[in-house]
């Protein structure tokens, strides 16, 4: 089993910065990023249980097809979102628990994107 290190990102906090977007920026992204292969390879294995053929599909449609699942299918979107809060600290849990669907709509809307940014590796 290997061990990951959740990665650092520098640069994305700013005076004016919100707590919520320090949240997103010191919290969210580095475990998101840490777990973008796993994410990756989830979206994979939901396409082929629901036997859909991604490779087929344009472009665009690849891009709504993604946009529709984190949208429409509740299961998925909550095993996603444990596969993210999984790695909260205790403090982290603290904060997530008074403003969980704020953080779950940013997490989904992450990873959405980044979903979306790695459409070659998915097909």
């Amino acid at each position: 089993m290997s061990t990951k290190k959740r990665p650092i990102l520098t640069d994305l906090v700013n005076n004016g910065t919100t707590e919520m977007e320090k949240f997103q920026n010191e919290v969210l992204r580095p475990i998101i990023k840490m777990q973008h292969l796993l994410l990756v390879h989830s979206f994979k294995n939901y396409l082929q249980k629901r036997k859909i053929d991604f490779s087929i599909l344009s472009e665009q449609k690849k891009r709504s097809k993604i946009t529709s699942v984190f949208k429409t299918d509740n299961n998925y979107k909550n095993i996603t979102l444990g596969l993210i809060i999984g790695h909260f600290s205790e403090d982290e849990f603290r904060y997530y628990t008074n403003s969980s669907s704020e953080i779950n709509r940013r997490i989904l809307q992450i990873i959405t994107q980044r979903i979306k940014d790695s459409i070659l590796e998915i097909t």
